[in-house]
C-alpha cells in the first residue's frame, strides 16, 4: 500500500512533475490535465511553459500559476530534474521499522529532509523505505543520523548496488 510522497525517477537526466494521487478537493480542467498528461516527460526546451501552455491551450503565466496551487496544496511535491542514482550524488536506499501507531509522524520527519527523493509504506516489519540523495557521503549519512536522532528508530542502511528505473505514474481517476 502506498500513502507516501511519491517522488520517483524517470529516465536518466529528464525531468518530470513528482504528482501525487489527489488529496480532494475540485480542480479545474487546467489542473487535472497538468497532474495527468505531464507526470512524465516535462518538455525539455528553453520555454516549458510555453510549451505546456500551448499543450493545454492557455497561456504560461496560466500554467505557472495552477502548478504554484497544486504545490502549495501537496498535489505535487516539485518540477526538476531527476538524475540516475550515484551519477551526480551520491545514493542510498533506508527502511525503518517505525510502529504503527507512530507511522505518519516517523514519515513526516522523513519527508521534511529535501535530500528524500522518496518514500513509501510496505506491508513489512520494516514498513517505511526510502531513498536518499546527497551531495556526499557525509551528508548522506549526517541527514539519517538526524532521523534517528529525531525518531528514535534505528535506519537500516542499504547501498545502491543496482538501479532500476520503477514508474509510479498514475493515470489519475477523476470524480469531481
Amino acid at each position: 500500500m502506498n500513502r507516501f510522497t511519491f517522488r520517483t525517477p524517470p529516465a536518466p537526466n529528464k525531468v518530470e512533475t513528482a504528482a501525487r494521487p489527489p488529496r480532494g478537493g475540485i480542480y479545474t480542467a487546467m489542473e487535472k490535465r497538468l497532474l495527468n498528461e505531464f507526470q512524465r516527460d516535462f518538455p525539455l526546451t528553453p520555454r516549458p511553459y510555453a510549451e505546456l501552455a500551448r499543450a493545454l491551450g492557455t497561456d504560461a503565466g496560466t500554467v505557472k500559476a495552477a502548478l504554484r496551487r497544486l504545490q502549495a496544496n501537496g498535489a505535487i511535491s516539485r518540477i526538476g530534474p531527476v538524475f540516475r542514482p550515484n551519477a551526480v550524488d551520491v545514493s542510498l536506499l533506508a527502511a525503518m521499522e517505525a510502529p504503527p501507531d507512530q507511522l505518519e509522524d516517523v514519515a513526516a520527519v522523513v519527508n521534511s529532509y529535501p535530500e528524500v527523493n522518496h518514500n513509501y509504506e510496505r506491508e513489512h516489519r520494516f514498513n517505511l523505505w526510502f531513498v536518499l540523495h546527497a551531495d556526499d557521503s557525509d551528508r548522506l549519512h549526517a541527514v539519517l543520523d538526524e532521523i534517528e536522532a529525531r525518531t528514535a528508530i534505528p535506519v537500516l542502511r542499504l547501498p545502491i548496488l543496482d538501479d532500476y528505473h520503477i514508474d509510479l505514474g498514475f493515470d489519475l481517476a477523476w470524480h469531481n
